[in-house]
């Protein structure tokens, strides 16, 4: 072949290849302007497409399908325990959910209509059912228990939850009948694909607008995703009305007023009102009447009705007090399922309608936490129950510590939403078997124990009434083979007068405790007093009044002495 021919050859060859390279240029420029300039028309089908009764709540797809449809559509128990209330209760023994709210509880039980609302027989027109494990309840019951609002899409099968109280903006897609339909994406981008062609008027809840250039949009049917914010008229706004809750007895009666309470020990004599003398400032009395003696709740009193109407007719109100008679055994069964707990409410508002009471009054201590969740769910049982008769609740907490048995047990945070008042047992911090002698209650330690409770726990102040010791400990420490001992009795604040007057002791101020303190010897032994006085309560009812707390609670009322009561009556004056 010659030069020429092959000069030839290659020039061919280099047309060629500019020819064909500036055809892929053109195909490139066209698929950019396809992929980045015009808008993108390929269409998908949502994620949970072919899903059945998918459950969407604030336009974001939960995982959770409902059951049934229309009048017969039924709501999976995990769905409601995670978006509408986390304490409902299911009960695998007995195959039974339970759930409250301020003012109602229902009971339920699988596969049966048969069920009670506050304690009273209630025929349900849809029964409980398992499918696969999974326990479905009957949508419209739950409705009307808590107040939220179900949307079906018949064709889709989506079902749209929104909760009481909840609200959403709403569109209407821009247009007139016959105009163009408005692209819903699934990214906030022309060049994402469509999910859905929304014709002009459709009506959408807008989820999202924080991109001012698209707003994150559902529909009906409960197709989500992006569209133009210039393509959505904005107008009005969807909400589900929460039903106010009718007020408390507490909201009526302690609204701005200060609790100030004492317990009233009760053992095998029955107290005498006669012989108290003056309590001026006290308007609650709590006597210790009421016990669960038995693994099936059953609740034994020893309530008086003269101490009742002597108690109304100088204006203070009656909160009974029920406690688990201290036995950690005996409360894991009685608390342990819903027949018994109901047991033991029962009787007490029973008791509370027998005596007139106002209020009950809970101390359940010595409880294994393992068992804390059953002393809240009875709270949560008794404070619809006990409302219903208008009655105050209340529960006893110790501070928090690490004590398995007298704290760990107790959800404050839990508790506080299902007590009119919380009364803090501010007291022990040295108990009767302490290897250290102290102060019952130092004021530092009372401190701390409140804050730690309204900062850790979000218990309202209004709410958490300050426990006062009216007693405190005699601490005896000896040496014997030259180890320390360290024991203590407690004593009523007359014995203590008694003592200081008697061995012509003079107190001393110990600033640490913010007490008045006294030593002596005797009997070769050296005694220790931190001592519970017009000063020491004083300083509790500041303590109390510089946190805004609800009052006081003091126990008890035999161990105090006149000037107990002229110190604490300034509580909120």
């Amino acid at each position: 072949m010659s030069r020429r021919q092959r000069h030839n050859r290659t020039k061919k060859r280099g047309s060629l290849y500019r020819r064909l390279l500036g055809l892929v240029v053109i195909a490139a420029a066209a698929l950019w302007v396809v992929y980045y300039v015009l808008p993108n028309r390929a269409h998908i089908d949502p994620d949970w497409k072919g899903l059945e009764k998918p459950v969407f709540v604030k336009g974001e797809l939960t995982g959770y399908s409902a059951a049934g449809t229309g009048e017969g559509l039924l709501l999976p128990l995990p769905l409601l325990q995670e978006y509408v209330d986390s304490s409902i209760r299911y009960e695998d023994e007995s195959k039974s959910v339970i759930l409250s709210t301020d003012s109602e509880l229902l009971y339920m039980q699988e596969n049966s209509t048969s069920a009670s609302l506050n304690n009273q027989p209630l025929q349900l027109r849809l029964a409980p059912e398992v499918t696969d494990g999974v326990t479905y309840l009957p949508a419209d019951t739950l409705e009307d228990l808590y107040g939220f609002e179900v949307e079906e899409d018949i064709a889709t099968g989506a079902v749209l939850l929104m909760t009481a109280g909840e609200t959403v903006p709403l569109g209407t897609v821009k247009g007139e009948s016959g105009d163009r339909t408005k692209a819903l994406r699934s990214e906030p981008s022309v060049h994402a694909p469509i999910i859905e062609d929304m014709s002009p008027g459709a009506e959408v809840r807008i989820w999202n607008a924080d991109n001012e250039d698209w707003l994150y949009v559902q529909m009906s049917s409960g197709y989500t995703g992006y569209v133009k914010a210039g393509d959505i008229t904005q107008d009005g706004q969807k909400t589900v009305e929460q039903q106010p809750a009718a007020p408390t007895r507490a909201e009526r009666n302690w609204k701005g007023k200060a609790v100030n309470m004492y317990w009233e020990a009760v053992y095998e004599r029955k107290p005498n009102p006669a012989e108290f003398g003056e309590l001026p400032g006290v308007n609650v009395v709590s006597p210790t009447w009421f016990s669960i003696i038995d693994v099936n709740g059953n609740v034994r009193s020893q309530a008086d009705s003269a101490y009742v109407q002597w108690a109304h007719s100088r204006e203070m109100e009656v909160w009974g007090l029920l406690s688990n008679s201290f036995d950690a055994d005996l409360t894991t069964e009685a608390l342990s399922t819903y027949e018994r707990r109901m047991n033991t409410i029962v009787q007490m508002l029973e008791y509370a309608d027998l005596y007139k009471l106002d209020g009950i009054n809970i101390d359940f201590e010595n409880v294994y936490t393992k068992d804390g969740e059953n002393v809240t769910q009875f709270m949560r049982e008794l404070k619809p129950m006990a409302q219903a008769k208008n009655l105050i609740v209340s529960i006893d907490v110790t501070p928090k510590s690490n004590s398995e048995m007298w704290s760990l047990f107790l959800d404050r945070r839990a508790l506080g939403p299902l007590v009119d008042f919380m009364m803090v047992m501010a007291y022990d911090e040295h108990w009767a078997s302490s290897p250290t002698a102290g102060s019952v209650a130092s004021l530092p330690w009372v401190e701390r124990s409140v804050s730690r409770i309204l900062e850790e726990d979000d218990v309202p102040a209004e709410k958490l009434i300050l426990g006062v010791p009216l007693y405190t400990r005699i601490w005896t420490e000896t040496t014997e083979n030259g180890e320390s001992k360290v024991s203590s009795k407690a004593v009523s604040m007359n014995a203590v007068q008694k003592i200081i007057a008697e061995k012509k002791l003079t107190p001393v101020l110990d600033e640490e405790a913010g007490q008045n303190y006294v030593e002596y010897t005797e009997d070769g032994a050296l005694r220790k007093i931190w001592i519970e006085d017009k000063l020491s309560l004083s300083s509790r009812v500041e303590l109390a009044e510089s946190f805004g707390l609800g009052g006081l609670a003091s126990w008890n009322r035999s161990f105090a002495i006149p000037e107990a009561w002229e110190a604490l009556e300034k509580i909120h004056q």
